[in-house]
């Protein structure tokens, strides 16, 4: 597996492997209902291409297939971390994780986990600051604040 940079043209690949991951890995902890609203499939690409161009963003390959993806901004906010439904406990997301962490030079690392990732940032040493209930398309989701 390599980890590199993020480049334009992998926007879109990235854009279905977050509506998949969701979808399937976070199907247990969410309901369908709030699933559709957090990954509708209607992503802008090109605010996610901007978006992702102007965080750190790296991309996981294996096999020449994208597995993973993690961005964190100048501010220390990692903001998505998504690992394809498939390769799931491969050591993925730590990777990705290890590197967006490298990425920047802050006090301390902010991020919104889901009830799902909850557990894999308590093992990075992140502590929770808060659980929250955040609105999507008029739809609650529980998630955490965490930091590191």
């Amino acid at each position: 597996m390599i980890i590199r940079p993020y480049v334009p043209t992998d926007c879109e690949v990235l854009a279905n492997l977050f509506y998949l991951t969701v979808h399937t890995v976070n199907a247990k902890d969410y309901t369908k209902e709030q699933l559709n609203a957090w990954a509708t499939g209607n992503i802008d690409l090109q605010e996610w291409n901007k978006s992702l161009s102007e965080h750190y963003t790296f991309v996981a390959v294996k096999n020449n297939i994208i597995v993973g993806f993690g961005d964190i901004d100048k501010s220390g906010y990692l903001d998505r971390l998504y690992v394809h439904k498939d390769y799931q406990h491969q050591g993925i997301a730590t990777a990705i994780c290890d590197k967006l962490e490298q990425a920047v030079i802050v006090s301390k690392i902010i991020t919104h986990a889901s009830i799902t990732a909850k557990s894999f940032f308590l093992q990075r040493g992140f502590r929770i600051v808060k659980e929250q209930q955040v609105e999507r398309n008029e739809i609650s989701l529980a998630n955490y604040v965490m930091e590191k």
